[in-house]
Formats: structure tokens, sequence, C-alpha cells
């Protein structure tokens, strides 16, 4: 089993905080904690153990639920006495079955809550998350899901649904109407049929990257 690097510093408990991080949304899961055994276990496997300290005993992530969690990198924050742990989610990271256990806004006279329309969302981020989205249905492949639906009809009718999609967006530019909402709908159907094909949005950016650093 690998070890835990000498670099963690765990508590007097002999703990450490750990945060689950979606990998493919950057959507925080969780907060959780590992001892050392948890965290020797998480490197040894890939699949995330954590330290229950209610129950004050090892688990693995989705071992009575099957919401398991692939972990993809662990990451140790610059003071040694933190985790990241990067992963692929397989279902919800909440005991309530929301996928996050951060679904509760505060807000307070210094911090609101911004009308959804009023957000500015980076691009990638939106990308990133609605290709983490899209990989969950292709996993989960839930009954009556348009993803799924455009997945199941193969890459020949994706490929004429993306060139469909396109066309549209040529008519919008063209017209000066609807282009945002087309465009959205070009790259939605593009990041399906990647999914479909097995190309990841990290495949595109790191074409990106070297024609254009």
């Amino acid at each position: 089993m690998t070890s835990a690097p000498d670099t963690v510093q765990f508590d007097e408990s002999g703990l450490v905080p750990v945060i689950a991080q979606d990998v493919a949304t950057g959507d925080v899961l969780t907060l959780a904690y590992a001892n050392r055994e948890a965290l020797e276990k998480t490197l040894s496997s890939g699949e995330a153990h954590y330290y229950s300290r209610s129950r004050s005993e090892l688990w693995r992530k989705g071992a009575t639920s099957g919401n398991t969690q692939r972990v993809v990198e662990v990451k140790l924050d610059c003071d040694g006495d933190a985790l990241l742990y990067m992963v692929e989610p397989r279902g919800p990271a909440c005991h309530t079955g929301q996928k996050s256990c951060f679904f509760t806004t505060l807000a307070g006279e210094g911090v609101g809550v911004a009308p959804a329309g009023d957000r500015e969302v980076p691009f990638g981020t939106m990308v990133e998350r609605l290709a983490g989205t899209i990989a969950q249905r292709h996993r989960e492949m839930p009954e009556g899901s348009y993803t799924v639906s455009l997945i199941q009809g193969g890459k020949e009718r994706l490929a004429q649904k993306v060139g469909e999609e396109a066309v549209e967006v040529v008519v919008a530019a063209l017209s000066d109407e609807r282009l945002p909402e087309e465009a959205a709908d070009l790259i939605y159907h593009l990041l399906v049929l990647l999914e479909e094909r097995g190309v990841g949005v990290k495949d595109v950016a790191r074409v990106l990257h070297d024609r254009h650093g």
C-alpha cells in the first residue's frame, strides 16, 4: 500500500481535512476528513477513502450507497495541512441526494445573492461543467434524458445534428437574431458528440494550447 507522504500534517487527532472537487466541472462536492490509513488507501486504490469522526471508523465513499468517487489526483495545500481530492463522482456526493453538500446559500449585509442573469460565468468553466454533466449522463444513462437519446442515436446522427446546429448559427449570424442561443445549442451538441467519440474537452484544449499557446 502506498505510504502517506511525510509532508502531510495530520492534526492532534491524526486527521487532515479533505475537500472533494469534481475534476470535470470544478464543483466543490464535500468536506470530509482522512487519517493516515484513509489517505494511503486512497492513493493505493484510486477510490476516495475518508475517516468518519462521528463513527470513529474508516470508510470508502459509496461503499453502501454506490455513489463512489474515483480519485484522479490528490493535492496538498501550501501549509501541508489540507488535501484536495480531484474526483470523478459516480452519483451524488451528499447523503441528502444532492450532487454537492454545498447547496445552501447564506446571505448577509455584505454578501447577497446575485440574480442569475447578473452572475458572470467564465466561458471555459461553463463548458467544463456542461461536459461533466454530459459525461455523467453517459455513465448513468437515465431514462428520458435528451443527452442519452442523442448518444444512443450513434455518431452518424450526432454528427448530422452538429451540422444542423452549425447551419442555425450561420443563419443567426446573418440575421443578427438569437446568435448566443444558437451558439449555445451548437456547443452543447458538439460536446455530446465529443463524449460519444471518447474525446474530452481537455483533449481539445491541449490542441488549442499547442496551436496558440
